[in-house]
């Protein structure tokens, strides 16, 4: 048996962002302030001028988003899960989900996992939040390999889309992901599941 290299989902989710930043001239990533802690920093390392930080303003990173998408730009929005479905709650709502618009969140640092920050930066409601949202899709990757392939399978819509990773990226519907191999630790992950919710009809 190989051995399993342990990869955290957010330096995935950073290395596919620079990915499909090669090949989509329209992706630009966001973040508030936490560049090095959602490792889109490696994005705005390799495209400085397609990344902005809109410091600790998680509301104002979604509605920027959002206008971004309404000029045709693919905005990936990066933050905590905490802040991304709990502080930007209604921008998400109000400003992404009821126009539709192409706009993808990539949340880390769900659930439990960030022990030494305390109770306001855990987020257990962030799936509720999101799934809430009429069109909205989320996924949830159990591994790396499954955060790479999450980050990019909302490029194949234009639906708004969230993803979590253990420690948050987004789009539970009838999609599926590619199957990959999964790490020993994946297979028993309580988040690996994905739960389907109603999108619109996506022409």
């Amino acid at each position: 048996m190989s051995e399993v290299k342990k990869i955290a989902t957010r330096d995935s989710y950073g290395a596919a962002l620079v990915e499909l930043a090669k090949d989509h001239p329209d992706v630009v990533v966001l973040d508030a302030d936490l560049a090095a802690a959602t490792k889109t920093g490696v994005f705005k390392k390799a495209y400085p001028d397609r990344h902005f930080d809109c410091g600790i303003a998680e509301s104002n990173m979604m509605a920027t988003a959002a206008g971004m998408a309404a000029m045709g730009l693919v905005p990936f929005a990066s933050s905590f899960a905490m802040f991304a479905a709990g502080r930007a709650f209604e921008q998400v709502r109000n400003s992404i989900g009821y126009p539709h618009l192409n706009v993808k969140i990539g949340a880390t640092h769900g659930g439990i996992s960030v022990g030494e920050a305390g109770a306001s930066h855990q987020c257990c409601e962030d799936f509720a939040l999101m799934r809430s949202i009429p069109g909205m899709t989320v996924l949830c990757p159990a591994d790396d390999v499954e955060a790479k392939a999450a980050s990019r399978l909302p490029m194949s819509t234009k639906a708004p889309s969230t993803c979590a990773s253990a420690a948050w990226p987004c789009q539970c519907s009838m999609m599926k992901l590619p199957s990959s191999s999964r790490s020993a630790r994946a297979n028993s992950s309580p988040r690996a599941a994905m739960w389907p919710s109603s999108p619109p009809a996506w022409k």
